[in-house]
């Protein structure tokens, strides 16, 4: 299924190799507060280490704006590997330049170096060729391990690999794998669940599908301008006036595939305390919201998705982070969970749902990464995976 080259397909003994990761973890007061991305390409660091190799790793984190800002700085990073790898992880304050280069020839088989945030520039973002070609000239090899920056075309993700070598990560290869297979060839029945807030940044792939998938099941703030577009008032509800055509739309085009909840639950305010109430889908009353999709919701999708082959589910079905309208979404974790279909998890919110909810590891793949993993589904190619060699 995967049809590029991976880090078994070439030699990398006495080499220097350099490594995309996905190192945008989220950092509070100066430490790693969650470590999923830095733990999902251990093995392929592991592999390259074993195999004789130096590595210089490199990762963008956040969106610095236009310069070094050192609230962006990956040291945190380079030390919490040290700590993972038993061993100093060495780190430069560049990720090209003179100072970068330096460190990269100071390397020895089995060392291994951290380069500053490549968002310190701004030519990354621009996919600047003379920045692809400085950091190139740091490695003989180039891999791609970074799943969740592969469908952004940067100086790091898809330019260094026009000057080098460029081969796939196991992490990478794992990724491209399960949600390709769901796309190409699911297990039958396939059912897609959406949620989260917006509609906008999902067009696409509900889009894609409604063509694909036996059923797609709606919920999360997206649900809400469905409603609004079939005519429901909504009271406070978060809703995109803009996508309303684009939702009448597709509640055509999905006319035997979209569902949506049957009821909701409501609150008085955007707060854990609010007053709430659980009601049929019927008109909001004014100054209530929806925050979350109701029991005879997740009682209906739930036995939809027991019955399914293969579940890709991105985004929550509420405001999980809020305890008391939390029970939507964890109720379709559970039924995810039990399915014992073929489970693909995409999507910081939905990620985070099930790991909170304890049941992450009867889930079949969870991804590192949103918008590629959406990307994926909507069936575009991802440029920093065309850039890679083919087998």
């Amino acid at each position: 299924m995967f049809s590029k080259k991976t880090v078994t397909d070439i030699d990398v003994k006495g080499k220097r190799v350099l490594v995309r990761v996905d190192y945008n973890v989220p950092i509070k007061d100066g430490k790693v507060a969650d470590d999923t991305r830095i733990v999902a390409a251990m093995p392929t660091l592991n592999y390259l280490l074993d195999h004789g190799a130096a590595v210089i790793l490199c990762s963008h984190l956040g969106r610095p704006k236009g310069g070094p800002d050192p609230k962006y700085s990956l040291i945190p990073v380079a030390d919490y590997l040290s700590g993972l790898l038993g061993k100093r992880v060495a780190f430069v304050e560049d990720c090209i330049g003179p100072k970068a280069e330096a460190a990269a020839k100071a390397l020895k088989p089995g060392d291994v170096l951290l380069l500053e945030n490549t968002r310190f520039h701004p030519e990354e973002e621009k996919n600047n060729p003379e920045m692809a070609r400085q950091m190139a000239s740091l490695a003989d090899i180039y891999v791609n391990d970074a799943f969740g920056s592969a469908h952004r075309a940067h100086a790091s993700t898809e330019g260094v690999a026009h000057y080098l070598p460029a081969v796939a990560g196991f992490l990478m290869e794992k990724e491209i794998q399960y949600l390709g297979q769901a796309i190409a060839n699911p297990k039958r029945p396939f059912v897609a669940i959406m949620g989260g807030a917006k509609i906008s940044d999902k067009i696409g792939v509900i889009r894609h599908l409604l063509t694909i998938s036996d059923q797609v099941l709606i919920g999360g703030g997206m649900a809400n301008t469905f409603f609004k577009a079939q005519g429901y008032p909504v009271g406070d509800s978060l809703v995109e006036e803009d996508a309303l055509e684009t939702a009448r739309e597709l509640v055509k085009e999905g006319s035997n595939k979209l569902r949506l909840p049957v009821d909701i639950v409501i609150g008085d305010r955007f707060d854990n305390d609010a007053q709430k109430k659980v009601m049929a889908m019927s008109p909001v009353p004014d100054g209530w919201r929806i925050l979350d999709i109701g029991p005879n919701t997740v009682a209906a999708y739930s036995k939809t998705v027991q019955s399914a082959g293969t579940v890709v589910w991105n985004g929550p079905m509420g405001v999980f982070e809020f305890p008391n309208f939390a029970e939507g979404t964890f109720g379709i974790a559970r039924a995810v969970a039990e399915s014992g279909a073929t489970s693909i998890i995409g999507g910081g919110d939905s990620v985070a749902a099930i790991n909170q909810s304890g049941l992450s590891n009867k889930i079949t793949h969870i991804s590192t990464g949103g918008g590629a993993s959406l990307e994926m589904l909507e069936g575009l190619v991802l440029p920093g995976v065309a850039a890679l060699q083919d087998k």
